[in-house]
């Protein structure tokens, strides 16, 4: 295993049950209202359109809940993830709510195999994801594989000139991070996590990777993709520079001045062309 795996399978393993039992993913809530979708779902929901009976898979679904969220919606879904203990969380909560889905666990660079190369109709990734790779171009690679001709990516993250931004400066936005792919990871440090928990952790060290809106938008074209909708947010699901932000009428994070400045997030759409 590369040593980025490596490293961020440690961070992910420690805080996945911690995730799950927090109130910020809200198990309780999918448990007890039939009806409860997450929030990154619920945002979108306008953007996803009728998913009745469709077959889709959600690509780093860590625990779950945007999974369960989109077969609540009438998608047939399966999830992949690497993380073990994400998946016995994701695997509790279908459970408990009698969700009926497939996870897999593999690597994101490997689903085409670990999901015996069956082709879907949409692919979902959610926030937070794409940091997380090395490579955009395979992953846009490994996107289209997954994709019927006329198959459907839906994807929401964190924007990049987000990422760029450095979080510990409270007073103006500081570009202080790479915003176009480098090789080398930025190498971070925190015993924290974004989720409200008592729990200690001891495996502190993530690797994550820069990639430019034109590097995500040239890869999906070149794996035979066709872009069909692009809306940048003035808004993201988590306080991503604290002290700087405050929470929108929907819920989520936004700039406290002039948040017009900022994108903070963007919803991408695009089609495997035939």
């Amino acid at each position: 295993m590369d040593d980025y795996r490596a490293v961020n399978l440690a961070n992910w393993e420690q805080r996945a049950p911690a995730h799950a039992a927090s109130p910020g993913y809200g198990f309780d809530r999918f448990v007890a209202d039939p009806s409860y979708l997450s929030d990154v779902v619920s945002f979108d929901r306008p953007r996803l359109g009728d998913l009745t009976g469709l077959r889709g898979v959600h690509l780093q679904c860590h625990i779950g809940t945007d999974t369960l969220s989109l077969a609540r919606l009438g998608a047939r879904m399966s999830g992949l993830d690497f993380s073990p203990a994400a998946l016995a969380e994701a695997r509790r909560l279908a459970a408990d709510t009698g969700t009926d889905i497939d996870y897999v666990q593999s690597d994101l660079y490997d689903a085409r195999a670990a999901l015996g190369d069956e082709q879907f109709d949409f692919v979902f990734t959610g926030i937070g994801a794409l940091c997380w790779l090395p490579d955009i171009r395979r992953w846009a690679n490994v996107v289209a594989s997954l994709l019927r001709p006329g198959g459907r990516l839906f994807l929401r993250e964190g924007h990049p000139v987000l990422w760029s931004l450095d979080e510990l400066v409270t007073d103006r936005l500081a570009v202080e991070f790479a915003y176009f792919e480098r090789p080398e990871p930025l190498v971070w440090e925190d015993d924290s996590t974004y989720v409200e928990t008592d729990v200690t952790f001891t495996a502190n060290v993530t690797h994550t990777f820069s990639h430019a809106l034109s590097e995500i938008v040239t890869a999906l074209l070149d794996a035979g993709m066709q872009l069909t909708l692009f809306e940048e947010h003035q808004s993201v699901p988590w306080e991503a520079l604290p002290g700087q932000m405050k929470r929108d009428d929907n819920g989520e994070w936004q700039l406290v001045d002039r948040p017009w400045r900022l994108p903070h997030s963007y919803t991408m759409h695009a089609v495997k062309r035939d």
